[in-house]
């Protein structure tokens, strides 16, 4: 069986503002557990414009907060940001509060520009550091941390959520070597990357064996363009970005459909639509097959968002009753 998880990135919406993203994140992980999805994670993003889920901790325990039976974590917490001694105490407390119901995501970016890096009090070469991060963070919670004698991280240590690496650049490789399920975006890269994570994987105490979860961004509609229409909001908010540097609050798929482009602005909309899955309850799950498939992914964890609140809900339903793994 194929499980299907939530990623939601707290996007804002026209005419909205970041706590109105933030509490619809909350809402929407509600109604994810009422529909069945097996986690809802949260992301981590600095200083962009559109984007509220800056704090994945932090709203990663509202959220197991408002709900009881959903796994919930973060895509992921960026180690490098951090020292492993906060990470593990954060998620400490999470797993003591919520046990058993708590994955502690991980990954190796750090902030997209010299001035966000700067604030952070990291530079590029921090990401080169991650696997040092990981294992300093991992022995907080076995006790087996070395790197700072005599130090623990309460209440981490002896607690267990469940850890994922999110596989960017070296994550894979990264992942195999601690023994550690992965997370890995469906693209042209992926089947070499799990190919290389199932190869490499060293069994461990956090993972007896492989285990992959492929990211897709997934719409259903009544219609293969009504589904399609579902992914142009965040679609042309991602090419904006690539061009402005600021992430613009999801415009209405109609009003974007209007638009006068640019050919240089139509090209980058394109490439964000590339590889993204829809279609009716027919078609999606066909398409999931075949890159459940390609991959061996054990999970499914999706990411779509537009503009529209209900159209994104009815989709999630759509995906949930289509797809029951």
């Amino acid at each position: 069986m194929t499980r299907l998880s939530i990623l939601d990135r707290s996007l804002v919406r026209q005419g909205h503002g970041p706590a109105e993203a933030l509490r619809e994140t909350v809402r929407f992980a509600r109604q994810a557990e009422e529909l069945g999805y097996h986690r809802f994670w949260v992301s981590e993003h600095h200083s962009v414009p559109g984007v509220a889920g800056s704090a994945p901790t932090v709203l990663a325990a509202a959220v197991a907060a408002a709900t009881g039976t959903i796994r919930v974590g973060t895509g992921g917490v960026m180690l490098p940001n951090h020292r492993p001694l906060v990470v593990a105490e954060q998620f400490g407390v999470l797993e003591s509060l919520h046990p058993g119901r708590i994955d502690m995501g991980l990954g190796r970016s750090v902030g997209f520009t010299g001035g966000i890096r700067r604030a952070l009090g990291h530079g590029k070469d921090d990401a080169d550091r991650f696997g040092d991060g990981l294992e300093e963070l991992l022995g907080y919670f076995t006790g087996a941390q070395a790197v700072h004698p005599g130090v623990h991280a309460l209440p981490a240590e002896g607690l267990k959520p469940q850890v994922f690496v999110l596989a960017m650049g070296a994550g894979a490789d990264l992942a195999a070597r601690h023994g550690l399920p992965m997370v890995i975006g469906a693209g042209a890269r992926m089947v070499d990357a799990v190919s290389r994570y199932r190869a490499g994987f060293r069994a461990s105490a956090w993972a007896a064996r492989p285990y992959v979860m492929v990211a897709a961004n997934v719409a259903v509609g009544a219609s293969a363009d009504e589904a399609a229409s579902l992914q142009l909001p965040e679609a042309w908010s991602t090419a904006r970005s690539r061009t402005s540097g600021a992430f613009p609050p999801l415009a209405p798929a109609e009003e974007i459909a209007g638009l006068e482009m640019t050919a240089r602005e139509r090209a980058l909309l394109e490439e964000s639509l590339k590889g993204q899955i829809h279609g009716t309850e027919r078609e999606v799950p066909v398409a999931l097959g075949a890159l459940i498939e390609a991959s061996g992914a054990d999970e499914v964890l999706v990411t779509m968002n537009t503009y529209d609140l209900g159209k994104r809900l009815d989709s999630y339903r759509r995906l949930a009753a289509a797809f029951p793994g």
